[in-house]
């Protein structure tokens, strides 16, 4: 007696629905992920038992080295061209659209304003090199006896940002004066409301 041969048929999967899932998680996550920026001038924050959370978006971080030299960031770039056109047009810095577009992806700011043009039109190996060099740091002391450069900034991204949050993050070494300094700045603005960031202590610590 001859074998029977069973025919053999092959299994088809539809992995159209799995691919549309796949692509609609890597958006999802692609549009609200948060990138962080690698800052030149780091910060070895001091630790608190504090567990507020800070904001995510609409925020001006002012850094504060080891050597009290001061340092700004915000997290939206629109935000960072909007303050730079304004002291642009304030000061007359005369940047041109390439300098603004180069501050605009700048992980940070903290130069002398009478530096800002040379400083952007620097390579960008170049720019980390000098923004963490002597020369570097927005200064505090008051223009013609009226506001300081810091607080200009401040003022122009207050201006630029609606309900923006300032956020003051200092190492852990820098002496209290120089934090202490910031602050004042902030008070005479009266801005007296902002976020102190620290790292988390844990219990064994």
């Amino acid at each position: 007696m001859g074998k029977l041969k069973v025919k053999k048929s092959d299994v088809w999967i539809d992995m159209t629905p799995m691919s549309d899932v796949m692509v609609l998680l890597l958006t999802f996550f692609m549009l609200t992920s948060t990138f962080v920026k690698n800052e030149p001038v780091k910060v070895n924050q001091p630790q608190s038992v504090s567990e507020v959370k800070i904001p995510e978006k609409d925020v001006l971080n002012i850094i504060v080295g080891k050597d009290g030299k001061v340092f700004m960031s915000m997290d939206n770039q629109n935000s960072v061209l909007a303050v730079a056109q304004d002291m642009n047009d304030k000061f007359t810095l005369n940047l041109s659209g390439q300098d603004l577009k180069k501050f605009q992806t700048d992980p940070m700011w903290g130069m002398s304003l009478s530096k800002l043009k040379n400083y952007l039109a620097l390579p960008a190996e170049k720019m980390t090199e000098t923004i963490t060099g002597p020369d570097a740091g927005v200064p505090l002391d008051s223009i013609n006896g009226g506001k300081s450069e810091f607080q200009e900034w401040v003022t122009s991204a207050v201006d630029a940002v609606e309900d923006l949050k300032i956020a003051i993050k200092a190492d852990s070494d820098t002496p209290y004066g120089s934090v202490k300094k910031v602050m004042s700045e902030l008070q005479d603005m009266d801005q007296n409301r902002y976020y102190l960031i620290t790292s988390l202590k844990t219990g064994e610590e």
